[in-house]
């Protein structure tokens, strides 16, 4: 009987653990995609020039959504998603024209990938 308690806690108790790790990857990998799409916007605002690409709308949607499923993976990553929204915030004006304004948003951009990249190889 003990035996068998034991083994239905353990199964259990793992189900949850892949569950939660499933949700972490599912929410990591959606945030890489929305990163990359982030990046191409800017990149089409300031080197294309193209403001139908480049729309700081679409980049706002991106910048909130990359936020809110942040959560769902790590505090680190969290941080790092909030750090990137205010500095879009900050700098969302001048994308178009200001060269150090791109550099630091792509510079925050490979920390939020560099800390969702770190969660990953850590799951059990």
């Amino acid at each position: 009987m003990l035996f068998a308690v034991l083994g239905f806690s353990y199964n259990t108790w793992r189900m949850e653990l892949s569950e939660a790790n499933n949700n972490i990857r599912t929410a990591s990998f959606e945030v890489l995609l929305q990163l990359s799409e982030f990046e191409q916007i800017l990149y089409a605002s300031h080197y294309d020039q193209d403001a139908r690409e480049g729309s700081p709308r679409k980049a706002w949607v991106k910048v909130d959504l990359i936020n809110d499923l942040s959560g769902l993976i790590d505090q680190q990553v969290k941080a790092e998603s909030v750090k990137l929204k205010e500095l879009w915030g900050t700098h969302w004006e001048s994308v178009s024209t200001d060269e150090e304004a791109i550099k630091l948003l792509v510079i925050q951009i490979d920390q939020v990938r560099n800390k969702i990249k770190t969660v990953l190889e850590n799951l059990n």
